[in-house]
């Protein structure tokens, strides 16, 4: 964001002095690599980049970075982010946060964040299930999911992350997962450079309590069979060799089928850029399980205002319309109280 001369950094200059204290195997420890590798390329100053997070094993990220953070409480680090990202223009701000974090008792702030539009970078850690308090289920845990908090299994319906931003009117929605480091980095880079509330649901593997939750679909075996690579303007095919697609029918609804000439014509092309979100839903309900071929990349980049510049115009205004206020005579105007 900054216009200023940015001096040439590397890796080791992103990263703390902090011991780094998540269990070994750790998915997280990827995406600190991505991210920290990612950082020296986009231009920008540590002393002008920020991480918030709240609480739960991702919340630990801003200890890691040699940048300006913030560790908040449960939930909150949208709503805190949000502040500082209107107030503080100039500033690259980052959250941090988990599917339990962010999706529980910080659901409300989530999308009142994402509905705003203001300038962030929202990473959510979705390893489907409560890590740093031992194994719990979290919002995002499978229906049937037996933990410590649901020893005969979960009986609610999980919640998607995806499909929560889009419902939201996110303007920059994307997943990818902690097994690619480049399909982390070129999606981190993206959500980066909107100017707006970037989302980015990351599958990360808890390898204590939920090991394997998304082998299914990202290990080395799977995923030719099981990953859906999303690429604005490119028709949406997978497979070892693109032998499955996505089409569509008169109604909106999509579904994969495998390809051949009767139906090659009804594979849908991606458009990551239309201004109605139906399409971008209907990719992020595409799988019904954690076995099925799941999309992965940008689900949607629209252009919309930005929260903070609106605040900005909105004061601009209301300044030449009333001109300078004088905060002496606002506190001793009729409307202030004395109180012995």
């Amino acid at each position: 964001m900054t216009t200023q001369f940015v001096s040439v950094t590397t890796r080791k200059d992103w990263s703390s002095d902090q011991e780094v204290r998540w269990c070994p195997g750790c998915g997280d420890y990827s995406i600190l690599a991505a991210l920290q590798l990612l950082l020296p390329e986009l231009n920008i100053r540590r002393e002008e980049t920020v991480f918030v997070s709240g609480i739960g094993c991702a919340a630990r990220f801003p200890y890691y970075m040699n940048t300006y953070g913030m560790h908040t409480i449960h939930g909150r680090a949208p709503a805190i982010a949000t502040g500082l990202a209107v107030t503080r223009p100039d500033l690259n701000v980052f959250v941090v946060s988990g599917d339990g974090d962010a999706l529980s008792i910080g659901g409300n702030h989530l999308i009142h964040a994402l509905r705003r539009n203001a300038n962030l970078t929202i990473l959510l850690f979705n390893n489907r299930i409560y890590g740093l308090t031992k194994g719990q289920y979290s919002p995002t845990s499978e229906r049937g999911k037996t933990t410590k908090s649901t020893p005969q299994g979960s009986l609610e319906r999980p919640l998607d992350p995806i499909s929560l931003a889009l419902g939201a009117g996110a303007t920059f929605v994307a997943r990818t997962h902690d097994m690619d480091r480049s399909h982390m980095q070129a999606v981190f880079r993206r959500a980066h450079e909107h100017h707006g509330t970037s989302l980015v649901e990351i599958y990360q593997n808890c390898n204590v309590f939920n090991d394997g939750a998304f082998s299914d679909i990202n290990s080395k075996e799977s995923r030719a069979a099981n990953l859906i690579n999303l690429r604005h303007g490119e028709p949406i095919r997978f497979g070892a060799n693109d032998e499955f697609g996505v089409v569509g029918d008169d109604t909106g609804a999509l579904a994969i089928t495998t390809l051949g000439p009767e139906n090659e014509s009804r594979v849908v092309v991606h458009d990551e850029h239309l201004a109605n979100p139906a399409r971008a839903f209907a990719l992020a309900r595409l799988m019904v399980s954690d076995h099925e071929p799941t999309p992965m990349g940008v689900f949607r980049d629209v252009d919309e205002p930005e929260y903070g510049d609106q605040i900005s115009l909105q004061a601009a205004a209301s300044r030449e319309a009333r001109g300078e206020a004088d905060l002496s005579k606002l506190l001793r105007s009729r409307g202030s109280w004395h109180v012995d």
